[in-house]
């Protein structure tokens, strides 16, 4: 069918063809189909290639599977680490170990760099900054020149508060989205965590304490470089430093001010991340190591050294220990009978690892979310590893965390901070 008409891209004739057969395609162009008609601007008449879309592929044939299905053993741990199959990566293409995560598409590069798309509602990519049938973005939260590094939202608190890299900490109003007020530090922040009505603030060679009950403020010396991680267990405060030292204080009500208590040193390295589970301390260093610390001793009891590049981060879900790397991969661990830990499944990434969280969905059902250094966050099922979607962003996702009610907050390199909420599938 050919159709006379003056478009403004200058269009003559637009010549709709519906298959290689019916306006004589070279076989040269092997079946591609015309990227200017996709845009609704081809005036070649014949043109070569295709105006239609070409039919999906089949999937391809599943490979059976192995002795016990597609599930990892670990032939040398007891215990809860593993003597026989676990449920670790049963999802999709998870057993392999490799890369499970396929989605369907990508966001419009134009709508996420925030610029103009050209083809409107004609794009035949998402305008949308997520792809997921589980959540949804509710609002983006703007003020920051440089990197988000810490997100606390306090118990109790309408407030949510943020730490960037522009050396500011921002308050928002949880009703109103608006910035209710900004802390001039005066240096980067490199972390940020609240515990009761305390909010602590991880800056280069100190941390701020703030009581947003009292309003008393503190100023805690003793790091040597930018305070990396924060973490608080058994009435100590924990600061993970730049020159591989976790410094410890306790905080005493007769003097009504946090007291130096403890250096846990054995790290070569930049300690990056800190999680507490049950009456251990976890942390992650850039020496590629992540030890292992008693909290009624405060002796280190293990290290763990099977990952090849810096350890980027550390959760605790349930009885295991997950951790993320830059060498690209997340690893499981669980404790043998001996009480050591030992990796009992490996996920592999195309990408560096950078942040772990992991939050309960709209059912209640765990869901890890992965940061990677492609300004990317991959949602996945636990333990399956089975694909939930992606979050996408201009720049990389260094802060994540989790809030009540099914919403949880994300902080990119822009200094973007984005308000997300899981919803029911079900229901929608």
């Amino acid at each position: 069918m050919d159709i006379e008409t003056d478009g403004r891209f200058g269009n003559k004739r637009v010549h709709n063809r519906l298959g290689p057969g019916s306006g004589g395609a070279p076989s040269s162009t092997n079946g591609k189909v015309c990227n200017y008609w996709r845009a609704g601007r081809c005036n070649r008449f014949p043109c070569p290639y295709l105006h239609s879309e070409l039919p999906e592929a089949a999937a391809p044939p599943k490979r059976p599977a192995g002795p016990g299905g597609n599930v990892w053993r670990n032939p040398n741990a007891g215990g809860r680490g593993g003597g026989g199959h676990n449920r670790w990566g049963r999802g999709p293409g998870g057993g392999s170990g490799a890369a499970s995560h396929r989605p369907p598409d990508r966001p419009c590069k134009y709508f996420l760099a925030g610029t103009d798309c050209s083809y409107g509602e004609r794009c035949r990519y998402p305008h949308s900054y997520c792809i997921s049938d589980s959540i949804t973005m509710l609002a983006p939260l703007k003020g920051h020149d440089k990197g988000v590094t810490g997100i606390a939202l306090p118990t109790g608190s309408d407030k949510l508060y943020s730490g960037s890299k522009d050396g500011t900490v921002r308050m928002w109003d949880c009703q109103t989205g608006q910035c209710a007020g900004v802390i001039t530090m005066g240096r980067e922040v490199g972390c940020m965590i609240s515990e009761g009505p305390w909010l602590f603030v991880g800056i280069p060679d100190a941390v701020k304490v703030w009581n947003m009950q009292t309003a008393a403020e503190m100023n805690l010396t003793g790091p040597t470089g930018q305070v990396y991680a924060l973490a608080v267990a058994s009435e100590l405060l924990f600061a993970a430093t730049q020159d591989g030292r976790i410094l410890a204080w306790r905080f005493s009500a007769a003097t009504n001010c946090f007291e130096p208590a403890a250096s846990l040193d054995g790290h070569k390295l930049a300690v990056v991340s800190l999680i507490v589970g049950g009456m251990r301390l976890y942390s992650a260093s850039m020496d590629k190591t992540i030890r292992v610390w008693d909290l009624a001793t405060l002796q280190c009891i293990q290290t763990l050294s099977d990952h090849t590049d810096v350890v980027m981060s550390v959760l605790c879900w349930d009885q295991f220990l997950l951790s993320c790397s830059l060498d690209q991969t997340i690893k499981v661990w669980a404790a043998t009978e001996s009480g050591n830990l030992e990796v009992t499944y490996t996920h592999k990434e195309e990408q560096g690892a950078l942040t772990l969280s992991g939050m309960p969905d709209a059912q209640s059902k765990p869901v890890l979310l992965c940061s990677l250094n492609d300004n990317t966050v991959r949602l996945y099922d636990l333990p399956s590893f089975s694909d939930r979607g992606r979050i996408f962003s201009k720049q990389e996702i260094r802060a994540i965390q989790m809030g009540p009610g099914g919403l949880f907050f994300t902080g990119d390199g822009t200094g973007e901070l984005k308000v997300w909420q899981w919803v029911d599938a079900a229901q929608t």
